[in-house]
Order: C-alpha cells, then sequence, then structure tokens
C-alpha cells in the first residue's frame, strides 16, 4: 500500500486521504475507526481525573480544582493534527474521549507513530515551555480535547497531589516510550502486535473503558502497521493470526481480548512499566 498523503486544509489541520484498499477492512477497523463505540459511553469529563487517580489518590477539593478547569472542550475530527511538529506549544492537550497520537513523518510522507493517548491521557505535560514541538500530535478517531493554559497548568499543580500525580503520569509515558522501543526493536512482529493490544487493555482498564475483556480499537490497519513498523499487508497477517490462535477477535467495533493471560504470555507482556499504583504506594 501506497504510503499515507496528508493534505494540509488549515493552518492546524490535515486529512488523512490513503485510498481504501480491500486489505484496509478485512477484521473492520477501517469500518470502526471513525464511530463511536465503548470509550464514549462514560462521562468525558471525568476521565482525566480517573486518570490521575490511578496514580495519586485525590481530596474531593483537588477534584474540584480539576473539575474547575475541565472546560469547554473541542471537537476534533478523526485523522487531523492537534499540533504539527515546528509549531510553537502554547498550551497542554488532555484526550478526553476518542484515541490520538504521537508521529514523526519522514521523507515527507511515512509516518512512524510513537504514542497513543488515550482517554484521560496527558498530551506533553511539560510542552508548554519548548519554543516549538519536536514531533506532531494528531488525531487517529474523532476526540474531545482539553486545553489547558500555563497559567491554569500552574495554578492546579499549587495543589501537591496534582502535582505528584502529573509527574507520575509524565513518568508513564516515558516508560511506555522505552517498552515501545523494545517492542519494535526486539519483538517479532505478531509479538508486537499482541503487546500493543495487552497494553491498550490494561490503560483503558484504568479509566474504566474495558468491559470483559472488550475495549473499542478506532484504528486502521495503517495505523497499526505505522505504529509497529511493519507493512499493511503484515499487520493484515497478524491479526489473522492472532485470531487463528484463539487470543483476540473483533465484534463490530470491538475488539475482544479472548484469552488475556495466554496472550500476554505469548506477547512477553509484563505491566510494571505502566506503574499501575506505584504513586500511592509510594508514600
Amino acid at each position: 500500500m501506497a504510503a499515507p498523503h496528508y493534505v494540509r486544509l488549515k493552518s492546524r489541520s490535515i486529512i488523512h486521504s490513503d485510498r481504501i484498499h480491500s486489505r484496509d477492512i478485512a477484521f473492520h477497523f477501517d469500518i470502526f475507526a471513525n464511530f463511536p463505540g465503548i470509550y464514549e459511553v462514560m462521562p468525558s469529563s471525568n476521565l482525566f481525573i480517573r486518570k490521575l487517580e490511578s496514580f495519586h489518590p485525590l481530596s474531593r477539593e483537588e477534584k474540584d480544582v480539576l473539575e474547575r478547569y475541565s472546560r469547554p472542550l473541542r471537537e476534533v475530527p478523526a485523522k487531523r493534527d492537534i499540533i504539527r511538529e515546528g509549531e510553537k506549544p502554547d498550551c497542554v492537550f488532555i484526550i478526553i474521549s476518542g484515541f490520538a497520537c504521537r508521529y514523526k513523518l519522514v521523507e515527507s510522507d511515512k509516518r512512524q507513530i510513537m504514542a497513543f493517548m488515550l482517554p484521560g491521557d496527558t498530551c506533553d505535560f511539560n510542552a508548554f515551555i519548548l519554543k516549538r514541538m519536536d514531533h506532531s500530535i494528531a488525531t487517529l478517531s474523532r476526540c474531545q480535547v482539553l486545553e489547558l493554559s500555563k497559567e491554569a497548568i500552574l495554578e492546579m499543580t499549587k495543589q501537591p497531589a496534582i502535582a505528584r500525580a502529573l509527574w507520575w503520569a509524565n513518568l508513564v509515558d516515558e516508560a511506555t516510550l522505552r517498552e515501545w522501543i523494545v517492542n519494535i526493536g526486539r519483538r517479532p512482529a505478531e509479538q508486537r502486535l499482541g503487546h500493543l493490544l495487552c497494553e491498550t487493555l490494561v490503560r483503558l482498564e484504568t479509566v474504566g473503558l474495558v468491559k470483559d475483556n472488550t475495549y473499542t480499537l478506532p484504528l486502521t490497519q495503517s495505523d497499526l502497521a505505522d505504529t509497529l513498523g511493519i507493512t499493511v499487508v503484515h499487520a493484515n497477517r497478524m491479526l489473522t493470526s492472532l485470531r487463528d490462535r484463539g487470543l483476540i477477535d473483533i465484534d463490530a467495533r470491538n475488539l475482544i481480548i479472548k484469552d488475556a493471560g495466554r496472550l500476554k504470555v505469548f506477547s512477553g507482556f509484563d505491566p510494571n512499566y505502566l506503574h499501575l499504583g506505584d504513586g500511592s504506594e509510594s508514600e
């Protein structure tokens, strides 16, 4: 499949205009990529708080501070840049619903996705101190995005528990990037994919967006290929292989982990790098 072609629409938006091939819809990934799913059934305004609470307990007063800054939300369509490499960041972006990613383009048209931002995630907590972005952040599905000004961040972090939770979130982002480097550099493609699906399962469970090991995965096979460093054809084969092994299935818009324990062992997945609960345990 040809590399994705990006067409500039405005100063801060792009559209993903790669041609759809029959292999891109084998498991319905392209069909459900822009539709609502499990991740939209919960109150979106609470997901940022839910995520921070997974790192550090928050009092009612601290939650009220976060709620005060949880509006307004910006609706961003799928396949749009939130901010581009080279632009000056003047705020911090929080993904409230949907999937977004960090990426870089090589030779103008080859994309490498370096991180997923899931509901509740902060996109570069300290980005506002930079003169310019060294990577781009884009939506993979339709997203609700919260924009926090430098002043809002500084005000929020006057609360020690909020500051601690944000520090933990930043440390986990760095640990996750290290794990992705290992995943791409040393694991075979099938285990890379399995590891990514396990990580997404655990991260979405943290904010309550998984039911019976099932979650919405609003990605195209091109997105998976650009994340795992493989071709679209190979991504399709790896999905087929995991399904044939009885580890996953696809039902309409949802990914089903049929045997989470087996998939974790098969993929070498150990969630210790996500440091779940470590923030509160270190008191």
